[in-house]
This record gives C-alpha cells, sequence and structure tokens, in this order.
C-alpha cells in the first residue's frame, strides 16, 4: 500500500469511526474508481444536487496572510468564489493547488469529505445542500461513497453556512 492510499485508509476510518461514535444514520456506498460528480452521482444513483461537491479554495485576507475554505456546495452547482472571498474578507480567492488541497483535506481530490480535519482549514457550505436529507459523497477514497443523514452530518460536522453557490 502506498502512503497515497494510506493516507486515504486513514481518513476515511477516522470519519467512520466519527459517525459511528456520534450514532449517524449512514450507508455505504461501493463503486467502480471515480470521483467527478456527475459520474459518480449516476453510479450511486443519487440526484445531482443531493451530492456534496467540495472544493479547498485560498483567500488572500492580507499581503502575508491566507486561509483556507473546504466549499461545500450541491453537486449541480459550481462554487462563487466572489462570495467564498466576500465571506471572509478577502482581496483575493482562488482554487488551492491540488498539493495543497489534499494535504489539508488528507485525501486525494476527488474524495475531498465535507468535513474538516485541519484547523486550517474551514467547513463553509452553501445552505441550499443542506435542504436534501441525505448527502452522498466520496468518503477520501475513489471507490466508496456515503449516503449520510443531513441532520447527522450538520449535528457532527458544524458547518458555517453561507450561499456559496452559483448555477453550474
Amino acid at each position: 500500500m502506498s502512503d497515497h492510499q494510506r493516507n486515504e485508509h486513514e481518513t476515511y476510518d477516522k470519519l467512520i469511526g466519527l459517525l459511528d461514535e456520534r450514532g449517524a444514520a449512514y450507508r455505504v456506498i461501493e463503486h467502480e474508481p471515480e470521483g467527478a460528480t456527475e459520474a459518480v452521482s449516476a453510479m450511486r444513483g443519487n440526484r445531482l444536487e443531493q451530492a456534496a461537491k467540495c472544493i479547498v479554495v485560498m483567500v488572500k485576507t492580507g499581503k502575508k496572510t491566507k486561509r483556507y475554505v473546504l466549499a461545500v456546495v450541491p453537486g449541480d452547482r459550481r462554487v462563487d468564489l466572489g462570495a467564498v472571498k466576500a465571506l471572509l474578507g478577502g482581496g483575493y480567492a482562488g482554487f488551492a493547488t491540488p498539493e495543497v488541497a489534499e494535504r489539508l483535506a488528507r485525501s486525494v481530490s476527488g474524495t475531498i469529505l465535507p468535513f474538516s480535519f485541519d484547523p486550517e482549514l474551514e467547513l463553509v457550505v452553501d445552505p441550499a445542500l443542506l435542504e436534501q436529507d441525505e448527502l452522498f459523497f466520496n468518503a477520501a477514497r475513489l471507490d466508496r461513497s456515503l449516503a449520510l443523514r443531513t441532520a447527522d452530518y450538520v449535528a457532527i460536522a458544524e458547518p458555517r453556512t453561507a450561499p456559496i453557490a452559483q448555477a453550474d
């Protein structure tokens, strides 16, 4: 097993441990390796708006200061960088490099969880996603997803909510 795979499995195990500890209602869905929201939603049989699309955004808040946001939006929308920038009072917002995103999220692109296990990564969720009864997302692995009851997600992840999505 590569270090990369080991990290993914550690993140997956940490998530499952947390959900079990908190008594969350979830289902594990195994599928062919896939990280693209549209393709994996078709495999899982969920509607796109039920998919939690997770993107790491870097916001410059000063000349030498940056903050990182784990932006979570419905699968049929995209992250509104302007809204994230305004939310944090930044001067610039852009997508974090894959290296930074994967380090902070502790998983590879396409498998980033709608949970933050890093104090440097602030979780912000678009409220439209939380209108769904159940959320679907890759669980730090390309071959495994979770369907998680939204109420349990909110109770455990305690996300900041703000309108950060725009139509795709």
